[in-house]
């Protein structure tokens, strides 16, 4: 038989075409040398059933295909599947085992679900026990438990739900395609980025927790806002009302604000100062809000007695006199009629450097405080400054917010029965005004000039001239004489007298 070109060209054709074919049953149907064992490893999964599981079942780690499943035998405890992967794929040993399902009738196909990162890799002859491994339900019993549910529904109501399923969805093609379309294009893309989104859910754990650990703040924050939300539906008219006007409000405050805005700083940083004597003096505040109604009460009582009535002129029925026994006093010390304490003049000036109230000038103040310093507990003027209480630190008591400050107590100068107010009878060595801590004492007072000679009158004789001086002495102005020859000028009067 002659072989001519064309059926030679034509023989090697299909040569090449029945080789490549070959090839492609070999090594990639039959994976003939994955069944030498050429480039993949063994591992076996310790399972409590098969799940239906079947034997050249896909194995996927993270999404990817890595391996088939070689076999699905029989143990005494269970079934174990021999599980053929790649070795150019690095898969770590802390790993969980999932069966799952590509479709409803079945198709099983392992997943390698990674615990972290870290530690060694799988390698060939490990086994994955059985704590680490998950069968889905068997698709019976999920066939079973519907058919049961569907029968449970009543068939009308049913219809009602597929009716409605219908008008729901009927007529959204075109947006259920977009839908599908966008979910392909994402996970098209979580596919590109599939290192960071899995970096993502291996450090996502910490977040998890700390959500799980919060969980009773966050049911907590939910219920309040809850509760905000129904408020601001049962009061939805107001709220319309505030998102109406606010806007005009806004703007009518923005105007007061332009105008204000020359002294509005200068006003807000005074009552920066002010909140702060707010806050240490909040107990005092505290104290006259509660008895602020009853002052009041007390103040409009003192009046009901000429209510209505024509003796306004006779005052209020208020007297501040109490007829009260005070046993500590010394019984020397007579008391008013009225038992009141006598008053108190320790620690003021003097009576020779008080002021008489005819004079209407304004000397300056002298430095330092004028306060009834005698012992606290005394009952002289058991009101007065040195029984003020020091807000800053509780249980002290001072007359000057700088000695509340200090780590000085307060000293009397005596204990009230013996006056006490000029500087130099003070024995305790405080001065008089008592001058704060901190403060240097006032520059004493420029001593006095000297005196000037008193001016004297003295009554002369007109006959003789002579007239008695300051000192005692005679003396004799001649020309004071009615008969006086010397010459009666006014500058002689200027002349010094002659004395006997």
């Amino acid at each position: 038989m002659i072989l001519t070109r064309q059926i030679l060209i034509q023989m090697a054709i299909f040569a090449v075409i029945a080789t490549t074919a070959l090839a492609i049953m070999v090594f990639g149907y039959m994976r003939l040398p994955a069944m030498l064992g050429v480039g993949e490893y063994r591992i076996t999964v310790e399972l409590p059933e098969t799940g239906g599981l079947y034997p050249r079942s896909n194995v996927t780690y993270r999404g990817v295909e890595v391996g088939i499943v070689d076999s699905v035998s029989l143990t005494d405890s269970g079934v174990a599947a021999v599980l053929s992967l790649k070795s150019d794929t690095r898969i770590p040993a802390d790993v969980d085992v999932e069966i799952h399902s590509v479709s409803s009738v079945g198709e099983q196909f392992v997943q390698l679900i990674p615990r972290s990162g870290n530690g060694p890799d799988l390698k060939d002859g490990d086994v994955i026990p059985r704590d680490r491994a998950t069968v889905p339900t068997d698709i019976n019993t999920v066939l079973d438990m519907t058919n049961r549910g569907l029968e449970a529904i009543p068939r009308d109501n049913l219809k009602t739900v597929v009716d409605e399923a219908y008008i729901a969805v009927g007529g959204l093609g075109p947006e259920l395609r977009r839908l599908v379309t966008g979910s392909t294009t994402l996970a098209i893309d979580a596919r590109k980025n599939l290192d960071s989104l899995t970096t993502l859910i291996d450090q996502s754990q910490p977040v998890l927790d700390s959500q799980t650990d919060t969980a009773d703040s966050i049911q907590a924050w939910a219920a309040n806002l809850a509760s905000i939300t129904g408020q601001l539906q049962s009061q939805d008219p107001a709220v319309a009302g505030i998102l109406d006007k606010g806007p005009g409000a806004a703007e009518e405050t923005r105007a007061l604000i332009d105008r204000l805005q020359p002294t509005l700083p200068i006003v807000l940083a005074n009552l920066v100062s002010i909140g702060e004597v707010a806050v240490t003096y909040q107990p005092s505040l505290e104290q006259l809000l509660v008895l602020l109604p009853q002052g009041t009460a007390v103040t409009q009582a003192v009046g009901v007695h000429k209510r209505n009535t024509k003796q306004d002129y006779k005052g209020d029925a208020l007297v501040f006199n109490l007829n009260l026994v005070i046993p500590a006093l010394p019984a020397p010390i007579p008391l008013p009629p009225q038992q009141l304490p006598p008053p108190c003049t320790t620690g003021f000036l003097p009576a020779q450097q008080q002021r008489v109230p005819t004079f209407e000038d304004y000397p300056d103040r002298p430095a330092g405080d004028l306060y009834c310093r005698v012992p606290q507990d005394g009952p002289f003027n058991v009101r007065g400054a040195r029984n003020l209480p020091c807000v800053a630190v509780p249980g002290k008591r001072a007359p000057t917010w700088q000695q509340c400050e200090s780590d000085e107590y307060y000293v009397p100068l005596n204990d009230g029965y013996n006056w006490k107010g000029d500087p130099n009878a003070t024995l305790s060595g405080q001065s008089v005004p008592h001058v704060p801590p901190g403060e240097s004492p006032a520059e004493p007072p420029p001593p006095p000039s000297p005196v000037p000679p008193p001016i004297a009158a003295a009554e002369y004789d007109p006959a003789s001239g002579t007239y008695v001086g300051p000192d005692g002495h005679v003396y004799t102005q001649a020309d004071l004489a009615r008969g006086a020859t010397e010459e009666q000028t006014w500058q002689t009067m200027l002349l010094p007298p002659t004395g006997n």
